[in-house]
C-alpha cells in the first residue's frame, strides 16, 4: 500500500506523536509498503521532497509552547502533494490543524482517511484556561473525526470520549512498544548511584506541561530513603523545580539513556488524567517497573491493579502516596509486580500493532466505497455488516413491515400472484441452521406505515412469542408530505423496546432508495431516519442491517419495473446480507452461488408511467393505498423445513437450486 502520514508534530520535536509516526513508518516500510510523511517544517529545516518520502510545510511556533509547530499550508499545496504521491490511504496522526486540511483534500480526491486519536485536545485547552477554547476544540474534534473514514482510539476511555462527541466509526488501536530497548536488562546501578546513591527511586518520565499534572507528585517528596526523579523537559520545568523540593530533574533523555533511566526506577508514577493511551506507562511496564497511575484515561487499560501496579483514585493524592508506599515497603511484592509488568507487554510489539493498522487501512478503503455511494451524507455513516459476537440460533422468526418485507415483485419460482421476498428467504436460511423445528410468520402488508407497526403488527408479533423479529418499516411515511424522521424513529423505538422486553432479538433494517434523481427529494429524510435507527440498534442491543453499507442495492438493476420495489435479485441480496448479520455461516458465498443459479426473468419493461406511476398518484388522490383490504402474508406461524418445500410453495423455497 501507499500510505501518506500527516503528523501535527514531527522531528526534531520528540513526543508521543512523533515517536508513533516514526515507528509506524519504519515498520510499514519493512513490510513492503511505501510511505510519505507530511509535517510542519521546523526552523531551518529543508522542505523535503515527495520522492524522498517527506514533505515539510511552512509553520509557526505555538505561542505557549514554541517547540510545537503549527503547519500553515494552503489547501492546493496539500492537494498537489496527494496527487503526486497517489496514496491508497491517508493516515492522520493526532489530527487538528494540518489533519483537518489533509482530511478535506483527501475527501475531495476520494481517498480513505484513518484518523488516529492521540491527543486529548479538549482536556489540554481546559487546563491552559483559554476562555471558550474547550467548547470550540470539542466541536472541531467531533467534526473532524466524524468526517474521517475511520477513527482509531487507543483506549476504552478515548472510545467513550469520542462516542460522546458523536463520532460514529471507531475501532481500537493501541501502541506498540520497543521491547528490545525497554527491558529490565537496561537497569543500571551506576546510573542509580549517580542520581540517588543508596536511595530508592520513584520516577516520572514525560513532557513537563500543565496537562501532565506533574505537580501532584509533591506528595511523594520527603518519603524517607526515597528520591523523586523527573525525566523530561517542557514549559513547566522551572515552576516544577520550585514546586517539587528535593526532586532530581534530569532534563530530556533519549535512546539508550532514556531506556536505562526508566529501567532503573523502582516505581514509575504518572498522575496525568487526560492521557488517551500513555505510552510511557507501557514502556515502564516493558522495563519491568511497577506502575502507579491515575485511574482515568489510557492507563486504565494498561495497568492491572494488584498485578503489575496500582490505579489510584483520580485527584486523591493521599491515595497516590499510599499506593507508592505500599510498593516501596514490600520488596517481594515489588519484584512480583515487576515480573508481571514485563510479561504483560511482550505481545504488544510494533510489528504486531502495525499489522493491525494495515488491516484498519483496508477496512477504511472498504468503508470509503460505502461513503461514495451515499445519496446524501447522514449524521452517521453506515457500518459494514458484521455477524454477532456469539452465534445465535432461533426457533421462531416473525417479520414485520410493508411491501418490501411482504416480497412484492419477487415472483422467482412462485405461482402466479405469489411472492417470496427477502424475509421468506432469510427464514429458509435460518431454518437450515436451526437445531429444532423452525417456525415463521410474516405480518407485513404493502403500503403499511409506522402507525400500523405500532398498533397492529407488533401486538400480533408479541402474541406469537418469537425469539427473533425483523423490522423494515418507514419508507411509506418518509415519502409523505411533512414527514418527521425523528418523530417516526421515536415511535419505532418504543416498538423495539417493547419487543426486546419480551427477551426476543430484533433485526432492524434501514429503509432505502434506488439511486435515481427523482428520489433525491426524500434522500435527507431517509438519511436522518437511518441515523436514528443506528442509534436505536446501539442503545437496545438490536442487530442492524445497515442498507447504506450495501451501495449495490441502490443500483436500478436491483429494482422491478415500477422502480420502487426490489426484483428477485434485490431480495436475494438483502436476504443474504441479513443472513451475514445474524451470523449464518458462509452467507456471502451462498449469495454469489444463489445469484448465479437464479438468473432473473423479470427484467424491467416499458410503460412505467402508465402502469405504475399514474395508478399510485390516483390512489393517493383518493386517500387509498395498494394494501387496502389485504391481510398479512402469513399471520400464523408456519413450520419451515430445513430443506425448503419445493418450487411454487407460498412458503420459503430452498435458498439454492429451488
Amino acid at each position: 500500500m501507499r500510505v501518506a502520514v500527516f503528523a501535527e508534530s514531527f522531528l526534531p520535536h520528540m513526543n508521543g506523536v512523533t515517536n508513533s509516526v516514526l515507528q509506524v513508518q519504519r515498520r510499514l516500510e519493512a513490510q513492503g509498503h511505501e510511505t510519505l510523511v507530511v509535517a510542519p517544517r521546523a526552523a531551518g529545516q529543508r522542505p523535503g521532497r515527495v520522492a524522498d518520502g517527506t514533505a515539510f510545510l511552512a509553520s509557526v511556533p505555538l505561542p505557549s509552547y514554541p517547540d510545537v509547530r503549527v503547519a500553515l499550508a494552503p489547501a492546493r499545496r496539500i492537494r498537489r502533494i496527494l496527487e503526486e504521491f497517489r496514496p491508497d490511504v491517508v493516515h492522520l496522526a493526532s489530527p487538528f490543524v494540518l489533519g483537518w486540511q489533509a482530511l478535506a483534500a483527501a475527501d475531495a480526491l476520494r481517498i480513505p482517511t484513518v484518523a488516529v486519536y492521540q491527543t486529548d485536545v479538549v482536556a489540554y485547552t481546559e487546563r491552559y484556561g483559554v476562555p471558550g477554547a474547550a467548547t470550540a476544540a470539542a466541536a472541531h474534534v467531533a467534526r473532524l473525526h466524524r468526517r474521517a473514514t475511520l477513527t482509531l482510539a487507543p483506549s476504552s476511555a478515548a472510545e467513550q470520549q469520542l462516542g460522546a462527541l458523536g463520532v460514529d466509526r471507531l475501532a481500537r488501536w493501541g501502541r506498540g512498544v520497543d521491547a528490545a530497548r525497554f527491558s529490565p536488562s537496561r537497569r543500571s546501578e551506576e546510573w542509580r548511584r549517580s542520581i540517588a546513591p543508596g536511595e530508592r527511586i520513584v520516577g516520572y518520565m514525560g513532557r513537563l506541561a500543565p496537562e501532565k499534572q506533574v505537580e501532584d507528585l509533591r506528595v511523594l517528596c520527603g518519603i524517607p530513603g526515597t528520591r523523586l526523579v523527573v525525566v523530561g523537559d517542557g514549559p513547566e520545568r522551572a515552576r516544577l523545580e520550585r514546586a517539587l523540593p528535593g526532586a532530581v530533574f534530569t532534563g530530556f533523555l533519549g535512546g539508550d539513556d532514556l531506556a536505562a533511566a526508566l529501567a532503573s526506577f523502582d516505581v514509575f508514577v504518572h498522575p496525568g488524567e487526560s492521557e488517551t493511551f500513555c505510552q510511557t506507562v507501557q514502556e515502564a511496564l516493558a522495563s519491568g517497573v511497577p506502575v502507579v497511575a491515575t485511574g482515568r484515561g489510557g492507563p486504565v487499560d494498561l495497568v492491572r491493579s494488584s498485578v503489575d501496579g496500582w490505579l489510584y483514585r483520580p485527584g486523591d493524592l493521599d491515595d497516590l502516596r499510599a499506593r507508592v508506599d505500599d510498593l516501596l515497603g514490600d520488596d517481594a511484592k515489588r519484584r512480583s509486580f515487576a515480573e508481571a509488568a514485563h510479561a504483560s507487554v511482550q505481545h504488544r510489539t510494533w510489528d504486531a500493532v502495525t499489522g493491525q493498522l494495515v488491516g484498519h487501512y483496508r477496512e477504511a478503503g472498504r468503508l470509503r466505497g460505502y461513503d461514495d455511494a451515499l445519496l446524501v451524507r447522514g449524521a452517521t455513516r453506515p457500518l459494514a455488516p458484521r455477524p454477532p459476537a456469539q452465534r445465535r440460533r432461533w426457533s421462531t422468526f416473525v417479520a414485520l413491515g410493508d411491501s418490501l418485507t411482504e416480497g412484492l415483485c419477487d415472483s422467482s419460482r412462485m405461482r402466479e400472484g405469489l411472492y417470496r421476498g427477502w424475509a421468506d428467504r432469510l427464514a429458509s436460511l435460518l431454518a437450515q441452521n436451526a437445531e429444532t423445528p423452525f417456525r415463521y410468520a410474516n405480518l407485513a402488508v404493502r403500503s403499511r406505515r409506522v402507525r400500523d407497526l405500532v398498533t397492529t403488527q407488533t401486538p400480533q408479533a408479541i402474541a406469537l412469542r418469537p425469539d427473533l423479529v425483523s423490522i423494515l418499516m418507514g419508507a411509506n411515511d418518509l415519502v409523505g408530505h411533512g414527514a418527521d424522521p425523528v418523530a417516526l424513529a421515536r415511535e419505532l423505538e418504543r416498538v423495539v423496546r417493547d419487543i426486546r422486553a419480551t427477551g426476543a432479538d430484533v433485526l432492524l433494517v434501514t429503509p432505502f432508495l434506488p439511486r435515481r434523481r427523482a428520489v433525491m427529494l426524500f434522500a435527507r429524510r431517509f438519511a436522518a431516519f437511518a441515523h436514528e435507527i443506528r442509534r436505536i440498534a446501539a442503545e437496545t442491543g438490536s442487530l442492524l442491517l445497515d442498507v447504506e453499507a450495501l451501495p449495490e442495492l441502490g443500483d436500478l438493476s436491483m429494482y422491478a419495473e415500477d422502480k420502487v420495489h426490489l426484483r428477485s435479485r434485490g431480495h436475494r441480496l438483502l436476504a443474504y446480507r441479513a443472513a451475514e448479520v445474524v451470523g449464518i455461516p458462509h452467507a456471502a458465498a451462498l449469495s454469489g452461488l444463489d445469484d448465479a443459479l437464479h438468473a432473473d426473468d423479470d427484467e424491467p419493461g416499458p410503460g412505467w408511467v402508465r402502469k405504475h406511476a399514474l395508478p399510485w398518484i390516483w390512489r393517493r388522490l383518493r386517500g387509498r393505498t395498494a394494501g387496502d383490504g389485504l391481510g398479512p402474508k402469513h399471520d400464523a406461524l408456519v413450520t419451515v423445513p430445513g430443506r425448503g418445500l419445493g418450487d411454487g410453495s407460498p412458503l420459503p423455497a430452498p435458498p439454492l437450486g429451488g
